[in-house]
């Protein structure tokens, strides 16, 4: 059984940062983008980077120059370092890939657990 967890997240002050992991584990064929999803208090979970297997990276304009996103493809693994945090940041992180498990042919999401994000003072 194919499933991501995160790690990391928790509480800081604005300006300060934090950062992000997830792993995934189980009978993996491949493993396409790898990203992060966040959910604000009372809102829609958003997008905030994506990271094609080749290494390319995408973000969202609200974090674009504070959050950087990586990947180690032998450890099918992905993170987020969040610098220049901001009270807005706050929010539950989902790790997200796509990802085909060894009885299938073709790719499908799969999500994190979630890691609760708080940037106050």
């Amino acid at each position: 059984q194919v499933q991501l967890v995160e790690s990391g997240g928790g509480l800081a002050q604005p300006g300060g940062s934090l950062r992000l992991s997830c792993a995934a584990s189980g009978s993996i064929w491949s493993i396409g983008a790898m990203g992060w999803y966040r959910q604000p208090p009372g809102k829609q979970r958003e997008l905030v980077a994506l990271i094609a297997s080749g290494g390319t990276a995408r973000y969202s304009d609200s974090v674009e120059g504070r959050f950087t996103i990586s990947r180690d493809n032998a450890k099918n693994a992905v993170s987020l370092k969040m610098d220049s945090l901001q009270p807005e940041d706050t929010a539950i992180y989902y790790c997200y890939a796509m990802i085909a498990p060894l009885s299938e042919w073709d790719q499908s999401p799969y999500w994190g657990q979630g890691s609760q994000v708080t940037v106050s003072s």
